[in-house]
């Protein structure tokens, strides 16, 4: 089970920091993703992060402001989330999966546990 806090209401430029609380699964195995979806719009990938922390993927309209994370002790997954634009206006979720291959890393599809969904509004 997946438990998404930390997101709000901030102006443009400002910072959030997202978590994702994992319990009752084996945490340190999984592939954790972002993902957010604008009302009106898909899903759509924002970064992951591998078991070990050792590889982590963006979104290309994220690199460079958003930074994903993970404490395999804490059970908890992160995406710091920097200089937000209007256009970062949307629920978040974060994903896990167990072995994931790299093409489906940026797959809503094919992850299987899911966490509920925390607002992130940017006001301009």
């Amino acid at each position: 089970q997946l438990q998404a806090s930390g997101g709000g209401l901030v102006q443009a430029g400002g910072s959030l920091r997202l978590s994702c609380v994992a319990s009752g699964g084996s945490f340190s195995s999984y592939t954790m993703g972002w993902f957010r979806q604008a009302p009106g719009k898909e899903r759509e990938f924002v970064s992951a992060i591998r078991s070990t922390g050792g590889n982590t993927y963006y979104a290309d309209s994220v690199k460079g402001r958003f930074t994903i994370s993970r404490d395999n002790a804490k059970n908890t997954a992160y995406l710091q989330m920097s200089n937000l634009k209007p256009e970062d206006t949307a629920v978040y979720y974060c994903a896990g999966h167990r072995g994931l291959i790299l093409s489906s890393i940026r797959s809503a599809g094919d992850y299987v546990h899911w966490g509920q969904g925390t607002q992130v509004t940017v006001s301009s």
